[in-house]
């Protein structure tokens, strides 16, 4: 085994992990908001990159000035799904119906995005998708070390969102209790609307990032949602921190696997770190059996 290689795999983990714990963390905040579990997710990432496709070859938007365009309108696409399909979800079976119609939303995405870019991989182009600095002795791409930048503006924007303002401590009111957080005026209803607007918006950047260090067609949405359901478990349901932790531990696991064993190993390792950990601790790492919000 190259120790080169494997160092280099581990830089690699944490950089690529910090954008699918931003992806992740949107979907954690639907869910301990709202208790919606929104396998629509992958579907929004791929619509995303998608996005930030068109702009860049129709219009020649660069792919990280595009965000400012493909971030608001994922944000409002988030909003009109969640009054006209979820606000709609109500009773003891929320969780499941949930699943339910997130997946049909899915499914008609995919569709649509079949129609339009038709079923051809595509993949984001710029200056910086293939060239790489050396640092500290080591080759990094431009886009890896761009994407984890703006993961961690991003992650610090909404940790900002959630402790230091006061529509944040609507939401962690929420989270704790829906009906404590109404008696005291918070409209839950607007909160659960808007955090899933949030939840979605941050796919725009995960999607722009994974369309450029991936191939991708309307169907790469499946194995994205896979991952990003087990780093949400894995970091305990509704746990903001969970997520973040578990996304960047599971990719560089995952990149470290490949290296020692290969490729064929490390999807493997992602699900089979999944089954050991939660028979050992069923909440996840950081989820508590009492609360959905650590």
């Amino acid at each position: 085994m190259n120790g080169t290689a494997l160092i280099h795999s581990i830089i690699d983990g944490i950089l690529t992990g910090s954008v699918y714990a931003l992806m992740a963390t949107g979907l954690t905040l639907i869910f301990g908001v709202m208790n919606i579990i929104n396998v629509a997710q992958g579907i929004f990432v791929i619509l995303g990159a998608y996005l930030s496709y068109a702009l860049s070859v129709h219009f020649g938007i660069d792919l990280f000035v595009g965000l400012a365009i493909t971030i608001p309108t994922l944000f409002l696409v988030g909003i009109v799904v969640e009054r006209v399909f979820l606000s709609r979800i109500k009773g003891p079976e929320k969780v499941v119906m949930s699943i339910l119609v997130t997946y049909a939303i899915s499914l008609v995405i995919e569709g649509i995005l079949n129609m339009v870019f038709s079923v051809n991989y595509v993949e984001l182009q710029a200056w910086y998708v293939d060239r790489s600095v050396r640092v500290f002795g080591y080759w990094l791409p431009y886009i890896y070390l761009l994407g984890f930048a703006l993961a961690v503006v991003l992650l610090g924007a909404l940790y900002f969102m959630l402790y230091r303002t006061r529509f944040g401590a609507s939401v962690r009111a929420s989270l704790a209790d829906q009906t404590s957080a109404a008696l005291v005026g918070i409209n839950v209803k607007n909160v659960s609307t808007i955090c899933f607007g949030i939840g979605i918006a941050v796919t725009a950047a995960g999607g722009m990032i994974y369309g450029a260090t991936n191939a991708f067609n309307a169907s790469s949405s499946y194995d994205l949602i896979s991952r990003l359901l087990v780093i949400i478990v894995l970091g305990g349901m509704g746990s903001i921190g969970g997520a973040l932790a578990a996304g960047v531990f599971m990719i560089t696991v995952e990149d470290m696997v490949s290296v020692i064993w290969g490729p064929v190993w490390s999807s493997l390792t992602f699900f089979l770190i999944l089954v050991i950990i939660l028979s050992v601790r069923p909440q996840g790492i950081f989820g508590k059996l009492e609360a959905r919000l650590a």
